[in-house]
């Protein structure tokens, strides 16, 4: 497994699972909590307990965006969005990918390794990635379609099911310990995020498709929504 960020792998590494948000993009959480507490007329402190309320029924998907605000605001006693989905819109708005973190996957699957995307994620967030049109994801797993969330063992198995992984040759990189333990316990090699350059570094002595320190970004360009991948790595 991976021990403080150094490779200490048994295996060849041939499938890498990224994080989304904290890994891929800045942390979405607080802008999209302020932008929503701004379109309801709602104190921050108030709706960010209410959120963390029913968030794990809509993270797995098991309640739609509007009974989820329906509940949310039942308990802060404000009106409901008027939006079609607020929770799209703060979500687009906080929205700020990290270039440098998808040119590394796009360079790791242009030499031969299959990648992921990993998350606790909601039904207007999944759709957002959709219209990104992202292609260095072999695979997206997202609790709102699976029904289950991150740290559930049987989430990293889907992942490393879909892959066509066995977890002791798959890495995962994630910015919160606890998801990371959990990946461990899975049987996965995962790494704790923290900058890009480490995350190479750790990967470099373990990869079965060899790396390289440079990354093409070309296909990549910056749009109001971020960095859009726009033409599959030849």
């Amino acid at each position: 497994m991976f021990v403080e960020g150094l490779a200490v792998a048994m295996e060849r590494i041939e499938s890498v699972i990224f994080d989304w948000g904290g890994v891929l993009i800045d942390d979405p959480a607080p802008q999209r909590l302020r932008y929503c507490a701004d379109a309801l007329g709602a104190c921050e402190e108030d709706l960010a307990e209410a959120i963390a309320r029913f968030m794990p029924e809509f993270q797995i998907g098991a309640i739609s965006e509007d009974a989820f605000w329906e509940r949310v605001c039942g308990e802060l006693n404000v009106p409901t969005p008027k939006s079609r989905s607020l929770w799209g819109d703060g979500f687009a708005a906080a929205y700020a990918a990290r270039p440098e973190m998808f040119a590394l996957a796009a360079g790791l699957q242009r030499q031969g390794c299959k990648t992921a995307v990993l998350s606790n994620t909601e039904a207007p967030a999944a759709e957002y990635f959709d219209r990104m049109g992202y292609d260095m994801f072999d695979v997206q797993v997202f609790s709102c379609v699976e029904g289950i969330r991150k740290p559930e063992l049987r989430i990293y198995d889907v992942a490393v099911e879909k892959l066509g992984s066995p977890p002791g040759r798959t890495a995962y990189i994630d910015d919160d310990t606890k998801y990371v333990e959990a990946a461990r316990q899975a049987g996965l090699n995962a790494i704790v995020f923290e900058t890009v350059e480490q995350v190479k570094n750790a990967l470099s002595p373990c990869l079965a498709c060899g790396f390289t320190s440079g990354h093409d970004r070309r296909h990549l360009r910056k749009g109001t929504d971020g960095f859009q991948n726009i033409s599959q790595p030849q």
